[in-house]
């Protein structure tokens, strides 16, 4: 991938670019890795507080719920929709149970929106808690479950994308600068380099 990119590039920006995938990289993957911690902390807590309601295959129902989380609102549409059918089944018409069952879910979306995904991602990918809760509001509700699916990535890779402009253009304001983000041009003549030399000699 980084030949394809390289070719694609002129040989002057060829460094920046292959800079700037590093970093649209490694914030994906951070991405990745946060959410997949999250899906796990929701597995256990899902599969504990269904086994505490007595809900039967309650362990099972929780940890698929929590593991298919990696999708937004997947998890808990399916989960939801499972564990209350099992809960009909075993606990009608007794609704205290009922109401226990959907509370867990309630509350496991709460937990991973508002306070798993901005401590736990928004470390990962070196954006704000509030622009990340800004950014699924905002394209899940321009583009549906697809926006909610891109939300989180995109916006990491459009911080990553502005961070890099912003460092850019300072470092072109200050030729003296050369941040450890970029290479150094070692063929490039210096301001002594630059001046003409002087005839030296006594005659």
């Amino acid at each position: 991938m980084t030949t394809t990119l390289d070719g694609w590039v002129s040989a002057k920006h060829r460094e920046d670019v292959r800079v700037l995938g590093r970093e649209i990289h490694e914030t994906v993957a951070g991405f990745v890795r946060g959410q997949s911690v999250i899906c796990l902390i929701l597995a256990v807590f899902y599969a504990a507080a269904l086994r505490l309601t007595g809900l039967n295959h309650a362990i099972l129902i929780g940890i698929t719920a929590g593991l298919i989380s990696f999708v937004p609102f997947l998890g808990l549409g399916i989960g939801l929709v499972v564990a209350t059918c099992v809960a009909v089944a075993q606990f009608w018409p007794d609704w205290t149970p009922l109401a226990a069952v959907a509370g867990t879910f309630l509350i496991g979306e709460i937990l991973a929106d508002y306070v798993l995904s901005p401590r736990i991602i928004g470390n990962r990918v070196k954006l704000n808690p509030v622009w990340l809760i800004f950014a699924l509001f905002a394209f899940g509700y321009l583009f549906g479950f697809v926006g909610l699916l891109v939300a989180i990535p995109l916006a990491a890779s459009l911080g990553a994308v502005l961070r890099f402009t912003i460092a850019r253009a300072l470092t072109a304001g200050d030729p003296d600068a050369a941040p450890h983000s970029y290479a150094v041009d070692v063929t490039r003549p210096g301001p002594e380099a630059s001046r003409p030399r002087q005839a030296s000699g006594n005659g």
